[in-house]
């Protein structure tokens, strides 16, 4: 029981001494667009309309020209956003159907 203890007391002051030295963390954003397409917004050249919010990001902060979504609907694409994962790889590569008005589509 002593050694348990002994053990634990140690990681603990281990783990405290590692969380002390943490430098901060990187500010890191994700956005998500359903159905935005590369021509949809006016810094790729969009004639329809102006996105200037996002074209700031894209003049003051980062862009990402070579992006690249993992499905071609978007169920799929954000579940996989959320785990980590490809979508095959817990079965969701297609989108789910619905008991509901969208299940009588054709």
């Amino acid at each position: 029981m002593k050694r348990n203890i002994l053990f634990l007391s140690l990681l603990l002051l281990v783990s405290l001494r590692g969380a002390h030295g943490k430098t901060e963390l990187p500010n890191i954003i994700v956005i998500v667009a359903d159905d935005l397409g590369y021509g949809d917004v006016s810094f790729n050249g969009c004639p329809d309309y102006t996105t200037p919010n996002i074209d700031s990001i894209v003049t003051n902060g980062a862009s990402c020209p070579s992006g690249y979504c993992t499905h071609p609907f978007c169920s799929p694409s954000r579940a996989a956003l959320m785990t980590g994962r490809y979508q095959q790889r817990f079965g969701h590569e297609t989108q789910p159907e619905h008991d509901g008005e969208y299940s009588n589509r054709t």
